[in-house]
């Protein structure tokens, strides 16, 4: 294997931790010796211990002279929590680490490079840039927006209903595309509806995949009266702002709730599971979205995948942002 493909797969590692490290990145990293994956890491529950520690720990004396992935460049920063991951991997030995991204965390950006540099590892970086960034998302927005990574979650018909005009909507979409949905939850730190949809369906917003029911993310529902015990208030959309320990939000239910993220433009990424079934007349996916023009309509989503989940068809939409 080259080193895009260990990035790869250590971006994969990763992925698998989404939804369950934040305010930390979801980190994956690979040690390899003689074309032999000698340890291997993702952040831990909580955020610790790194992924770094992980894959040493793994590899032991074998990460002497060997060459680790890390999709984010290793922290370089004391905490009280643990040692920092740049002086581990100089402290074992490590001939060469190659990182896939910069960590825009004040405290490292740069230094964890600059540290193992120093120590005479050799560094490269950029390699499997694409697919950290796209899987480290919510981190990243976090840090540079000060919010978390959103993705607005709709099924619906040909024609772009949610529901019957009774309010029926179980089920939509078949079996698979609801699989689908948990597992996206699973890699979610928050889930949000709306009032609406809490009072129709009293969602359960839960993870229900054999083995991976504790992945539930916490709830959250935008209402301007209070919310539930369990569950975190959002007045309006902007509140997420003040989300700081969360790097993804998932918006789940209601055209209400979906519409109100859009006009705001705090939506990132689309996931549209599609049925093969005409409703008609019926409650639509959307309602205003502060569209004044068509023209402005245009050029605001690109489609950056689809597959078929059953009979269903899932379409990403990723937001087209300068």
């Amino acid at each position: 294997m080259n080193d895009a493909a260990w990035m790869a797969a250590a971006v994969a590692l990763g992925e698998g931790a989404r939804g369950t490290t934040a305010p930390n990145p979801n980190v994956g990293s690979i040690i390899v010796a003689d074309g032999t994956a000698v340890g291997q890491g993702w952040t831990q529950p909580g955020g610790r211990p790194h992924a770094e520690w992980m894959a040493l720990e793994a590899a032991g004396a074998r990460a002497r002279g060997a060459t680790a992935y890390v999709t984010l460049e290793p922290c370089a920063h004391l905490s009280a929590r643990g040692p920092a991951c740049a002086g581990a991997l100089v402290e074992a030995g490590l001939d060469r680490v190659v990182i896939a991204l910069t960590d825009p965390d004040p405290r490292t950006n740069g230094a964890g490079a600059a540290r193992l540099r120093e120590a005479g590892v050799r560094v490269e970086t950029g390699i499997g840039a694409e697919g950290a960034a796209r899987s480290l998302a919510g981190y990243f927005t976090r840090l540079r927006l000060g919010r978390p990574f959103i993705t607005l979650k709709l099924a619906m018909s040909l024609d772009g209903k949610i529901a019957l005009p009774s309010g029926e909507s179980r089920w939509i979409t078949g079996e698979d595309a609801r699989a689908h949905v948990h597992r996206q939850r699973a890699g979610c730190d928050m889930i949000l509806v709306g009032r609406g949809t809490l009072e129709a369906d009293a969602p359960r917003l839960d993870v229900r995949l054999p083995g991976m029911e504790d992945r539930s993310p916490r709830r959250a529902l935008l209402t301007r009266r209070e919310a539930p015990e369990g569950w975190t208030r959002l007045g309006a959309p902007d509140d997420v702002f003040a989300l700081g320990d969360v790097n993804d939000l998932l918006v789940e239910g209601g055209a209400g709730a979906a519409s109100a993220f859009i006009a705001a433009d705090l939506v990132d990424r689309m996931l549209i599971y599609r049925a093969p079934i005409l409703i008609g007349e019926g409650k639509s996916a959307l309602g205003y979205i502060g569209l004044t023009a068509l023209a402005d309509a245009h050029g605001r989503w690109d489609l950056s995948h689809s597959e078929m989940l059953g009979r269903d068809r899932l379409e990403v939409y990723e937001r087209v942002r300068s």
